[in-house]
């Protein structure tokens, strides 16, 4: 990695990790962006305990996707960087990673129920609910927690890349969510979309209830609203200007 690559790659995670507080996601320090290089081999990820008020660019750690050691930074990376590091290895398509304490995803998670599908708010992004782990044992939680973490997120997805792409998040059961993307940015994005959806079913859940009932969308009109924004046949938004335009 260039030190010009390090340092882009530095500023749209420090930019990321700004955006987790302006959009309502965590309390305190209670959530993390990172961003990864494959080619360099390393991920940088907010450190741990730092509040957002007072996080620079020279305060992010590199973490190496190898083994987990910090290659570059003066303080400790997230506690969660091992989680961050399981999925880049599972799902080489993953560009940024995001966990946050979002007060509605995290009362799903919570509840151990996943997200449903209630709407096309939901299916512009997830092609299917957000879905919830399976408790981590207590060998899991022994040893090598934050990395297992991570593993039980990969098991709820079947190790399937393309489920990953479609399916950007999950919950951890009893912990929260998680959600990626093809960058930082990206992945910062589906976290609010995840927080949003999950306040929009919570909301649709309580009529439904008071009403009789919520029925399920007809899965076309599903279909329709995730490929006219994502795959080959995609027509949503504009590209961006030509250069020197």
């Amino acid at each position: 990695m260039s030190g010009t690559d390090l340092r882009e790659l530095r500023r749209e995670v420090l930019a990321a990790n700004l955006r987790i507080p302006d959009a309502g996601l965590a309390t305190l320090t209670w959530g993390n962006v990172s961003g990864v290089d494959r080619d360099a081999g390393v991920f940088v990820i907010k450190p741990s305990g730092v509040s957002y008020a007072d996080l620079t660019e020279e305060d992010l750690v590199v973490v190496a996707l190898e083994d987990g050691k910090v290659v570059d930074g003066h303080l400790r990376p997230s506690t969660d960087a091992e989680t961050h590091r399981c999925l880049y290895r599972a799902f080489p398509s993953i560009g940024g990673v995001t966990h946050t304490h979002s007060a509605h995803a995290v009362a799903f998670a919570q509840a151990r129920r996943p997200i449903p599908v209630l709407g096309t708010t939901h299916a512009d992004t997830f092609n299917g609910p957000v879905p919830v782990t399976e408790d981590l044992t207590a060998a899991q939680c022994a040893k090598d927690y934050e990395y297992n973490t991570g593993q039980v997120i990969v098991a709820r997805l079947g190790g399937d890349p393309r489920r990953a792409e479609e399916v950007p998040g999950a919950l951890v059961s009893r912990h929260g969510p998680f959600t990626w993307g093809a960058t930082a940015k990206a992945a910062l994005e589906n976290a609010v979309v995840c927080e949003a959806v999950a306040e929009m079913a919570l909301h649709t859940l309580a009529l439904g209830f008071r009403l009789g009932g919520v029925s399920d969308p007809p899965r076309h009109l599903l279909e329709r609203h995730f490929t006219r924004k994502h795959g080959p046949d995609a027509y949503y938004g504009n590209p961006g200007p030509a250069p020197g335009t």
